[in-house]
């Protein structure tokens, strides 16, 4: 049987592309994926995995029309210019509580459509 002491002291001495290496040689030898590991790495230690794992950044902005405010057709024309629809499509937008105006669109995308339509009137919120 192999020492394990002397093997975790020489596995330590990997480079990340050395370890990466070893890994998918690992992987093709044995016909198994190292993402199992890990995620049972992630079952057995909850709170080392989560404070190791990285911040995912948000890039997709969904723009929720909560309420057409005082002005609603001047809401309805920026939803048309925003979306590219049809009069009667935008009325209905408009006319309905927690219409996704926009989705999946990029953070200056979303602050730009809730600029314009907060300036006609309407109460927006980005998810």
């Amino acid at each position: 049987m192999a020492d394990l002491n002397k093997l975790v002291e020489d596995l330590s001495t990997l480079t990340v592309l050395e370890a990466a290496e070893l890994t998918k040689m690992l992987e093709a030898k044995w016909g198994v994926s190292a993402a199992a590991p890990v995620a049972v790495a992630a079952v057995a230690a909850p709170g080392a995995a989560a404070a190791a794992a990285p911040v995912e950044e948000k890039t997709e902005f969904t723009v929720v029309l909560k309420d057409v405010g005082p002005k609603k057709i001047e809401v309805i024309k920026v939803i048309r210019q925003l979306t590219n629809l049809g009069l009667k499509e935008a009325k209905e937008m408009a006319e309905t509580v927690g219409a996704k105006v926009l989705e999946a669109v990029s953070k200056e995308a979303s602050e730009d459509a809730k600029k314009k339509l907060v300036e006609v009137g309407a109460v927006i919120d980005i998810v």
